[in-house]
């Protein structure tokens, strides 16, 4: 009988000794946030479809940067975020970067494709993260690849004020309503382009760049350079990679990269089907250096 009094006891003083199981981890406001999304916006009685990457340094307690990314036709969110690797990017440098869906895997550009409003979604796309997802206001870039690069030109000059500075590759301001000799921006924007120089579109892209440099009163570009765009770019560019400035008289820059060999192509890209592992340059490298070199003028 003892034996059994002693041995209750025990097991009481130990009950009694024990910590207390914590309690069942609970996700965070914030950490629900990070990662991957598919969000939708509606213009007029349509609703439209954007994915958007968040990365784990968000806090939506401050504001962020934002890279909105137009796929090429026929395209889509998710085929622009293989092409570009923009989501490790943005994991990098802490910043969102939005996909929009095209209609039918393509964007209303110059003279192409469809009818549909791509400038009023790409416009709803970035005042939905500025209301919902804290965006900084002035730094929304937008960059886009061949019928996306062009969208990102006619957004450019649609909806002003609305993005810092753009980043086209492969892609032109050429044909349509961009021949009207007043077709220009009326608020700043930077601009960095890439062009392929084996690009079957490569005289088109130098001649609308031309244009655009015309119509904004740019500097003359100089003798290319093998000099970065900014300090956070590459040291120095391969020589068959050449690169020219312009400052504009609005206070906007407009730096063209010409990559020798270069086609139709996303440059860097190891994945995609507009990839180019063989170039010597990274064109999400380089817009992302462009873009945080050039927030949008107060």
């Amino acid at each position: 009988m003892r034996q059994g009094f002693a041995l209750l006891a025990v097991a009481l003083l130990a009950a009694c000794t024990s910590e207390p199981k914590p309690a069942p981890p609970v996700a965070s406001p914030v950490t629900a946030l990070i990662g991957d999304h598919t969000l939708t916006v509606t213009l007029g009685d349509k609703e439209r479809t954007f994915l958007l990457h968040v990365p784990a340094s968000y806090d939506p307690a401050r504001t962020v940067p934002v890279v909105v990314a137009l796929h090429y036709r026929p395209g889509s969110g998710t085929a622009m975020r293989e092409l570009t690797g923009l989501d490790a990017k943005a994991d990098a440098e802490g910043f969102l970067v939005a996909y929009p869906e095209g209609v039918g895997g393509q964007f209303n550009a110059f003279g192409c494709c469809g009818a549909q409003d791509d400038v009023g979604f790409v416009k709803a796309v970035a005042g939905r993260l500025v209301e919902n997802w804290h965006a900084d206001a002035g730094r929304i870039f937008l960059a886009g690849v061949s019928n996306g690069g062009d969208l990102s030109f006619r957004t450019a000059v649609e909806a002003p004020g609305v993005f810092a500075a753009i980043g086209v590759v492969s892609g032109g301001f050429a044909g349509g309503r961009t021949e009207a000799a007043d077709y220009k921006p009326t608020s700043p924007v930077s601009v960095v382009t890439l062009i392929g120089a084996d690009d079957p579109q490569a005289t088109t892209f130098r001649t609308g760049l031309d244009t655009w440099r015309g119509r904004l009163a740019c500097s003359t570009p100089g003798a290319p350079t093998s000099k970065p765009a900014a300090p956070s770019a590459s040291p120095a560019l391969d020589p068959g990679v050449h690169l020219t400035t312009s400052h504009c008289l609005d206070g906007s820059d407009v730096d063209a990269y010409v990559i020798d060999g270069g086609a139709h192509a996303w440059f860097g890209a190891t994945a995609g089907e507009l990839k180019d592992t063989a170039a010597k340059i990274k064109a999400t490298d380089v817009l992302w250096a462009f873009f945080a070199a050039h927030p949008r003028q107060r």
